[in-house]
């Protein structure tokens, strides 16, 4: 297993994890035009641990890392949706200047796991 893969999916697996250990926090991000918060906090928390183990393993590396990515893509609403919700609540200055350098935090992280896991 090459070292690149571990960690992007020590990262996906914390991620996953914590989708089950706080879900509270993760149902406030969800946007309100998905019916069930907490289902889609549970799914994409299924999905981040699944990929993280895909990733580890050769013959499921490739699948999982484009199951990461579609994931990434899938879950960018929601850190739009956060972000909304802190400029609404009139969040301080340094959670939304945060909020808005995590936005492309996304097309990174999806670079990293096609660097490590698809890019031959």
């Amino acid at each position: 297993m090459p070292l690149a893969v571990l960690g992007p999916a020590l990262l996906f697996l914390t991620a996953g994890i914590l989708h089950f250990v706080m879900p509270a926090f993760f149902d406030r991000i969800v946007p309100p035009w998905v019916p069930n918060a907490r289902l889609a906090t549970y799914v994409s928390g299924v999905f981040e641990v699944l990929g993280a183990i895909g990733l580890l393993i050769p013959a499921t590396r490739v699948a999982a890392a484009w199951g990461l990515i579609a994931l990434l893509a899938a879950v960018l609403p929601a850190n739009i949706h956060m972000l909304n919700q802190a400029r609404a609540a009139h969040a301080s200055a340094g959670y939304i200047a945060g909020l808005w350098l995590r936005l492309p935090l996304q097309p990174l992280l999806m670079w990293w796991i096609w660097r490590v896991a698809i890019r031959r």
